[in-house]
């Protein structure tokens, strides 16, 4: 599926991506968090062949992405401020998209098109955020692209859209397996969906693993000082907060039924991080 090998970029002096590896071979829904300015953009250009990495080796389905149109024929790339002529239409858009997409299956795009009640004569710089993110939605998944990367593909969506947006990623995903790249800032919008996440952050990846195993990691503890400090002794604090004489952190641990019996016997209150929290926290600047 996709293969980076080391892979860096720079803008001239700026460094945007440096060391970057990640490798998958199956068939998969993914996320991709970082917080702003971490590097997903570039590291979304670098996979749909936009640009050319300054190191390293890219490939996606054994062929190196970047300036290769028999490559790009495996790789739709969704934007968040996706580039649509000012001129296009609804249906304009899936013409284009069916052009370029040799997997295009008209019939689920008509199928999205309705599910998301687009007006298909409609010019599309005339839509809302939200409208703009369905059409997003619709091409991406109609291209059956074996490599399909979305960026913020809940961006303006409201829950009842968002809710038809899950429903049919799952239902296209299993008709036809592929990599599925979501990225986002907020990943409670979409860890439901991902099998997997990559985590980008001081212009690497620094985590590429399962949802589920990632879910598990940070634990919320709070209660007297003196009893949290002695209880934590040498865990790696990732968030403090401070009222009176009460503290609660954040500590980089899995969360497991040995830390939760412990807690207990020593008077702490004990939870779970949520997933969001704890990955804002590990990628904070100055972590002790």
């Amino acid at each position: 599926m996709i293969k980076m090998q080391n892979v860096s970029f720079q803008y001239g002096d700026f460094t945007a991506l440096d060391s970057v590896s990640l490798h998958e071979k199956e068939p998969i829904i993914a996320g991709l968090w970082g917080r702003n300015g971490a590097g997903k953009t570039t590291l979304m250009k670098l996979l749909s062949g936009l640009e050319k990495p300054t190191s390293g080796d890219i490939l996606v389905n054994t062929t190196s992405p970047y300036n290769n149109s028999e490559a790009m024929k495996h790789v739709t790339y969704m934007q968040e401020n996706h580039p649509f002529s000012q001129h296009w239409s609804v249906n304009d858009a899936l013409r284009f998209g069916a052009y370029f997409n040799p997997q295009w299956d008209q019939s689920w795009a008509e199928y999205l098109v309705e599910l998301f009640e687009l007006p298909g004569k409609k010019k599309i710089n005339k839509f809302s955020k939200g409208m703009q993110t369905m059409v997003k939605i619709v091409i991406g998944l109609a291209s059956k692209a074996p490599v399909t990367i979305m960026d913020e593909p809940t961006n303006g969506l409201d829950a009842h859209m968002r809710k038809k947006f899950y429903q049919a990623l799952l239902e296209s995903y299993e008709d036809d397996p592929r990599f599925i790249f979501l990225s986002t800032h907020h990943i409670d919008e979409i860890e439901s969906l991902c099998e997997k996440i990559a985590v980008i952050h001081a212009k690497t990846i620094i985590r590429y693993e399962e949802t589920d195993q990632l879910k598990q990691q940070g634990i919320l503890l709070s209660g007297e000082e003196s009893l949290v400090r002695d209880f934590i002794k040498s865990s790696i604090i990732i968030e403090e907060r401070r009222l009176g004489k009460q503290i609660s952190v954040m500590i980089d641990q899995r969360y497991t039924e040995e830390w939760e019996q412990l807690a207990n016997q020593k008077g702490v209150s004990i939870e779970k991080a949520p997933l969001q929290d704890y990955l804002v926290s590990v990628t904070t600047e100055g972590v002790r």
